[in-house]
């Protein structure tokens, strides 16, 4: 591909999204910035997420993941679904009834201050070391495919692009990132059915040989019984319906979307769409990375050793500039509608749950989140740099790993909150999350000496929940005359 055609395209690109930005910020106060004035058609928010919850890891991963472990992702997926209604049917009730700007501000109310405090810290951690790490690996791709040949060192080129993510995100906020959240997945759905199109004209296929050659091909087997299998279906089921309900529905960045429609009534259809639309895309997919194995297995193209490289290298190297432009329209759009969305959410979560704006004059609001916005933007591009010096994929996925661990005690705190009347003493709950990723570290490292072989997977999350529920168990105390867990 043409470097200078492609960094046109990418300019033109942001300028869309600056455009779009322009649009939607005029008249916008702090309040437009954390909740869009509760006023987003359910459709566009529904559509929105879709951009979001795919980031530019999962563009490119889940394709070149096919040739390893097949369609078995989708069994995740289908855990999904059932995380899903129970985000729609109980946790975001319970958002919409205590009028929520911060989802962690329920926390205060069911438990008291350190509990609050510890849980918004929890996601301030997971979600800027997971965004900033998602951000640097498609980050890598466009300098390897852009930048480069270019002359653009690879510290300037996140710069440019983290400042631009700052320019369409500070004044319009969550409202800006709807919409524009809209237009990337656009980009990202019509870059995956494209992709499909065009591979299938290469390979000669109709629609009904497309469709006869995916399900023939092994790599599209779906559901695995074996018990000792890493695959197996109930193993990932289950991990799939809490993967969604924690990286979703105890989620600032996603749910803060959902709070921005009018009633409780549209945010539930938006997610119920949202459900739909997420199956679907997940699976076009799964169905592209046959396609690509097909069509490397038809050239004779070696794989390569990482299988994320898969889908980059066919794309800019292989399958012609259409292909390779469709792809870097969509592995542009991932990245940076999971990256601004974060952003904002960030900037959302520290201003409401640390600083308390809610309880300072306009003025003074709107000067500390454009303080607290700017740090966030510095602080992704400081992760970013540290990461790119450490230079090493090893690091990359420990860094996720770790992520994956600080979600486990926001499970247990809403799990415990919303299915527990009892009191807890507040103060000792921040020790009881520190501890439980700890203890749940030590026991995933020893899983297979202590329990014949057996090693966990996703379902890491679920020991490490109820670890924390164990504690919170531990330091709560009963009540003689429960009353509904929170009213108001």
């Amino acid at each position: 591909m043409n470097p200078t055609l492609a960094l046109l395209i990418l300019i033109a690109y942001f300028g869309l999204l600056v455009a779009v930005s322009f649009y939607t910020a005029r008249g916008a106060d702090t309040t437009t910035f954390f909740t869009a004035n509760r006023q987003s058609p359910w459709w566009l928010v529904a559509f929105g997420m879709i951009g979001t919850s795919l980031s530019g890891v999962t563009f490119i991963s889940v394709p070149g993941a096919v040739g390893k472990i097949g369609f078995s992702y989708f069994q995740v997926v289908l855990g999904y679904i059932i995380g899903y209604l129970v985000i729609g049917t109980v946790l975001m009730p319970l958002y919409y009834r205590l009028n929520l700007i911060s989802i962690y501000g329920y926390l205060e109310k069911r438990f008291g201050y350190w509990s609050y405090k510890t849980g918004a810290g929890f996601f301030l951690l997971a979600r800027t070391v997971g965004s900033a790490v998602r951000l640097y690996v498609a980050a890598n791709v466009l300098q390897l495919a852009i930048f480069n040949a270019l002359g653009i060192p690879f510290e300037v080129s996140v710069l440019i692009t983290i400042a631009l993510i700052w320019v369409y995100t500070f004044k319009g906020g969550v409202k800006t990132i709807i919409l524009t959240d809209s237009l990337q997945t656009i980009f990202l759905v019509s870059a995956v059915v494209l992709t499909i199109v065009l591979i299938s004209q290469e390979l000669g296929f109709s629609f009904g040989e497309l469709v006869s050659s995916i399900k023939a091909s092994p790599n599209s087997k779906i559901f695995f019984w074996d018990a000792n299998d890493p695959k197996n279906f109930y193993k990932q089921f289950i991990s799939g319906i809490f993967i969604a309900i924690v990286m979703t529905g105890l989620d600032q960045d996603l749910m803060q979307k959902n709070l921005t429609c009018k009633n409780i009534g549209e945010a539930q259809k938006n997610m119920f769409w949202f459900t739909i639309t997420m199956v679907i895309v997940t699976f076009l997919f799964m169905c592209l990375g046959v396609l690509l194995y097909i069509y490397a297995g038809r050239d004779g193209i070696a794989i390569p050793e990482r299988t994320d490289d898969l889908y980059p290298l066919l794309a800019l190297n292989h399958l012609g500039p259409l292909v390779g432009i469709t792809f870097l329209l969509g592995i542009t759009a991932a990245t940076y509608a999971s990256a601004d969305s974060a952003l904002t959410a960030l900037t959302t979560s520290f201003c409401v749950d640390f600083m308390n704006v809610e309880q300072r004059p306009e003025a003074e609001r709107s000067r500390i989140k454009h303080i607290v916005h700017i740090g966030f933007s510095l602080l992704f591009y400081v992760v970013i740099i540290l990461f790119r010096q450490l230079n090493s994929k090893e690091v990359i996925t420990a860094v996720f790993d770790i992520a994956g661990y600080t979600y486990g005690p926001l499970l247990g705190l809403y799990a415990f909150g919303i299915f527990s009347h009892r009191p807890v003493v507040d103060r000792f709950v921040p020790w009881i999350c520190l501890a439980s990723p700890v203890l749940t570290y030590i026991i995933n490292q020893n899983s297979a000496a202590w329990f014949g072989g057996y090693q966990f997977g996703f379902e890491r999350l679920l020991l490490n929940g109820l670890i924390t529920t164990l504690g919170l168990w531990a330091v709560s105390r009963p009540v003689k005359h429960p009353e509904p867990v929170v009213v108001s």
